[in-house]
């Protein structure tokens, strides 16, 4: 399938260049030598607003997104381009030309631990680790907004004649809400080439879909015997949790050796046992990441629960909420432990389920469990999968769920995409990476809403993204690349 996939998009695109004209390399050299100071200004300017969406509030009324886009729209007036307020969406455009290549990126950005930060997340911090740009939204996506306009600005300030209007599109709920865009789309005018730049290079051409299973635990117990109280872990569905912790209550001596045991086991991760008022708390640190890449961090509630392997608790909602992350999940990032739902595809890779998010609700527990899933096996097979491995667990464990919520996104696999080989000869040219080719990634972008949309940066191949981490940044000299390959691709895309 890999193969059939590579040779179908080369086939389609057979008359791309494999060397970069020209033209298109020196105004990606005059764009990095002109506004690669201003572009880091900029971006400065943008990460200082919390565009954070909160329930209650619709993103056109909060103030931090109405700052956000008068910043844009005066940004905009500065480079020379046109600007389109939308509500939910921004338009910056460079022509008038009838058809277009939209670039697509997204001005939200998920919340931020402030105390895990050196400094204010919402500040760029450009000194504490010399070549780092640190603050939330660098690397996902403001960073790629910022670079996109001094691309453009690059190639205006040069005279390039562009047969294709470039329209950067800012989605602002792009983390939290699709339905907006997805409104937006029925009526927004497919563009001639789409390219979202908030994934990974090389060229991205699959996404994993975007899933989610959440049980709901509500009872009480008798708390006469060894029990567990005040759960608690994980910041939001989409990010691998640091924080995870659990008061035990009436634990016995053997309770407490298989308890040490166990923790002695762990690796990746600090656990810390101290004794509170009736009881000991038990607390783990781990490393946050996005959910999409489940391995580049350590799941801390996967771990918490880890440690209580073998002991036997109280069925309260605690309890039954430790019990079902070890048996249905336990340390395993594919859900090999989850009845039969795991998965693979041999271009994209295996399914990935992860414990994200316990959530209280006055004695009820909400667990989320944030599935990424390859194309491979039919959406009502996985559901009836899920829902099978559900019954079973209730069923041996004498328990009922409250409620169980489960959501099963569609996956993206493109076998054609007329732009695909002329990025991937863009990024061969700027990096010297011959062999560089097309990948899928775990993460979904709006790029499923476009007809042939393919991903191009801004996370290099082989790094750990940061995007979602509570210690998010980019690389000035990551910035320089984009903005090289992005004023190449819009120069290219332009005339294509």
């Amino acid at each position: 399938m890999k193969q059939f996939i590579l040779a179908s998009l080369a086939l389609l695109t057979a008359n791309a260049h494999a060397n970069l004209d020209t033209r298109s390399d020196a105004a990606a050299q005059y764009a990095v030598n002109t506004y690669q100071d201003a572009q880091i200004h900029t971006l400065a300017n943008l990460v200082s607003y919390p565009t954070v969406n909160k329930d209650g509030i619709n993103t056109p009324d909060n103030l931090d997104f109405i700052g956000f886009k008068t910043l844009l729209k005066m940004k905009a007036a500065e480079l020379g381009f046109d600007f389109q307020d939308l509500g939910y969406t921004v338009l910056i455009g460079m022509g008038q030309q009838t058809d277009k290549v939209t670039i697509v990126t997204h001005g939200d950005v998920q919340p931020a631990d402030a105390s895990k930060w050196q400094n204010s997340p919402f500040e760029m911090d450009k000194t504490s680790e010399p070549g780092k740009l640190i603050a939330r939204g660098t690397e996902d996506d403001k960073g790629a907004i910022a670079t996109a306009l001094y691309a453009m600005k690059a190639i205006k300030d040069q005279g390039i004649t562009l047969d294709n209007r470039i329209e950067l599109m800012i989605y602002l709920a792009e983390e939290s809400d699709w339905g907006p865009l997805e409104e937006f789309m029925k009526t927004y005018q497919q563009p001639k080439y789409a390219v979202t730049i908030d994934a990974s290079y090389p060229v991205v051409v699959a996404e994993k879909g975007w899933s989610l299973i959440a049980p709901t635990f509500a009872s009480t117990s008798a708390q006469t015997t060894t029990y567990v109280s005040d759960l608690t872990g994980g910041a939001f569905v989409s990010q691998i949790p640091e924080d995870a912790s659990v008061v035990l209550h009436n634990a016995t001596d053997a309770n407490l050796e298989t308890l040490n045991t166990n923790i002695a086991t762990l690796k990746d991760v600090k656990v810390a046992v101290t004794e509170v008022k009736q009881g000991i708390k038990v607390s783990v640190k781990g490393m946050s990441a996005h959910s999409s890449e489940p391995e580049s961090g350590h799941n801390a509630i996967a771990h918490l629960a880890e440690a209580f392997k073998g002991i036997e608790l109280e069925n309260n909602s605690d309890g039954q909420a430790i019990e079902f992350i070890n048996q249905l999940i336990g340390l395993d990032i594919h859900g090999k432990q989850f009845g039969d739902i795991a998965y693979e595809h041999d271009f994209m890779g295996p399914m990935t389920v992860s414990p994200t998010v316990l959530k209280r609700d006055g004695n009820a527990i909400t667990l989320s469990v944030n599935l990424r899933r390859p194309v491979g096996k039919d959406e009502a097979v996985l559901k009836q999968q899920i829902d099978a491995a559900l019954a079973n667990w209730q069923a041996s464990n004498q328990v009922t769920l409250k409620d169980t919520q489960v959501i099963i996104g569609t996956p993206m696999l493109l076998d054609s995409a007329p732009h695909a080989q002329a990025l991937l000869d863009i990024f061969k040219h700027f990096t010297g990476d011959q062999e560089a080719s097309f990948v899928s990634i775990g993460g979904g972008t709006n790029a499923k809403l476009f007809d042939n949309a393919v991903s191009f940066g801004p996370s290099m191949p082989g790094k750990r993204y940061t995007g979602h981490s509570e210690h998010e940044f980019i690389t000035v000299e990551q910035l320089k690349l984009n903005l090289k390959m992005y004023t190449a691709m819009m120069i290219t895309l332009g005339n294509m």
